[in-house]
């Protein structure tokens, strides 16, 4: 996997996404919302990728918005669907998810990234905008939602959720990959510094109420989640930041329990995957591709105790059902 770093800098910048067409309740970008036509297509590797993981679960779109998941471990030609039969997704018939980018553009030359959409009558791309996949999931797709799908991006929170977004993905989302991708010290300082000054902001914020903003489940909080979920497993010691484990940051830690514990987040979260994709695929982190044992999860499953704060989850909204069998995650070491 080649890292884009600044060579002066030793910054890393994370390429822009290429494809920013929207699916909407009026197709007014030619993509209209219609069951059963579109796949999302994703690793449950990345962190990017699983935020549409839970934000599907948790709406209930499973029934219309079907699932490909990639193999962890990438080659050369991108994300690759070997766990499938044949090596080949059984919807779309492609072996690599560079062939639906293709499709979209076929002078494309730039990365091949999830979350990805895929048309499914046309085997083209629709987009890999992963911040606009998951509001439009929120707030274009109500039509074919469960009943009693939680409003993740309530209208009235917007600008609070908006601001919080901006602050975690510059300083927690962003930053982990900016320290382990720095190659020059002053690089890796500068990200180490704003992630755990952000941390310890959030954690003052989450001593004091049980989700980021307001009293329910919302965008922010998934957002969070899919970077903690990683944290110990992948950032602390494969990239570097190591000031804390999360395990050692009493609210954090709480926090991303009551989280994961909760329907929708917790049951599509694969440790096994995360873990081989980071060790295995970073060769310039780690060259020698060793996966390590630990840590140790049993942890995720005991008491929280965030109850305590109040807040209610779902909102005026109900748990989502346990996932369809064939997407129930069934590794987790």
């Amino acid at each position: 996997m080649t890292i884009p770093t600044d060579p002066e800098t030793g910054e890393f910048h994370r390429a822009p996404n290429a494809f920013d067409a929207r699916i909407t309740a009026d197709g007014r970008d030619g993509w209209p919302v219609e069951a059963g036509r579109y796949r999302l297509v994703v690793s449950r590797a990345c962190p990017w990728a699983s935020r549409a993981l839970v934000v599907r679960r948790l709406l209930g779109l499973e029934g219309v918005l079907s699932l490909a998941v990639a193999d962890p471990i990438q080659d050369s030609r991108s994300w690759r669907f070997t766990l499938d039969p044949g090596g080949l997704d059984p919807v779309l018939g492609i072996g690599f998810l560079y062939e639906a980018y293709e499709r979209a553009a076929p002078a494309y030359d730039g990365g091949i990234s999830v979350p990805a959409i895929v048309d499914v009558p046309s085997g083209r791309l629709v987009t890999n905008d992963y911040p606009r996949i998951t509001l439009d999931l929120d707030t274009e797709w109500t039509a074919l939602q469960r009943d009693g799908a939680p409003e993740l991006y309530p209208e009235a929170l917007r600008d609070e959720i908006d601001a919080v977004n901006a602050d975690v993905h510059r300083d927690v989302n962003a930053a982990v990959y900016e320290a382990g991708f720095a190659t020059k010290p002053a690089a890796y300082e500068d990200a180490y510094d704003r992630l755990f000054a952000r941390l310890d902001v959030l954690s003052d914020r989450l001593s004091r109420q049980r989700y980021l903003v307001g009293d329910t489940i919302t965008e922010a909080d998934i957002r969070l989640f899919t970077t903690l979920v990683r944290f110990d497993a992948v950032y602390h010691g494969h990239f570097k930041c190591n000031r804390h484990k999360l395990t050692e940051l009493p609210v954090l830690w709480a926090y991303a329990r009551d989280l994961f514990q909760t329907p929708g987040f917790g049951d599509t979260v694969d440790f096994d995957h995360i873990k081989r994709h980071y060790y295995e695929v970073h060769e310039q982190v780690n060259p020698t591709g060793i996966v390590p044992k630990g840590p140790d999860l049993s942890g995720w499953t005991t008491a929280h105790g965030r109850e305590e704060l109040g807040g209610r989850p779902f909102g005026n909204g109900t748990p989502p059902p346990p996932p369809p069998p064939e997407e129930a995650v069934t590794s987790r070491s």
